[in-house]
């Protein structure tokens, strides 16, 4: 156990204003939900994977940046050639 660390957190913590001792706090507990959280993805992944029959998804890349340029090309051209009149 390193004890001249802990001396010096505690210590680093005394030193803090209540504002950065409530930032801590939330910093810390963030820590805490998102291992809370932890299990509830896992149970959520294994359910798509069941779902989906243990196939693998591997969706085409190339296609999906595709179709995203098609349809910002039919949300964004109209408005370019309508405004030049």
């Amino acid at each position: 156990m390193n004890i001249q660390l802990v001396e010096s957190l505690a210590n680093a913590i005394k030193a803090l204003s209540p504002e950065e001792r409530e930032l801590l706090n939330q910093k810390l507990t963030h820590q805490s939900h998102w291992q809370n959280l932890r299990p509830k993805i896992l149970a959520n992944a294994q359910a798509i994977q069941k779902r989906r029959n243990g196939q693998h998804f591997d969706p085409d890349i190339d296609q999906i940046i595709y179709q995203v340029r098609k349809e910002r090309d039919k949300q964004f051209i109209p408005d370019l050639f309508s405004s030049e009149g």
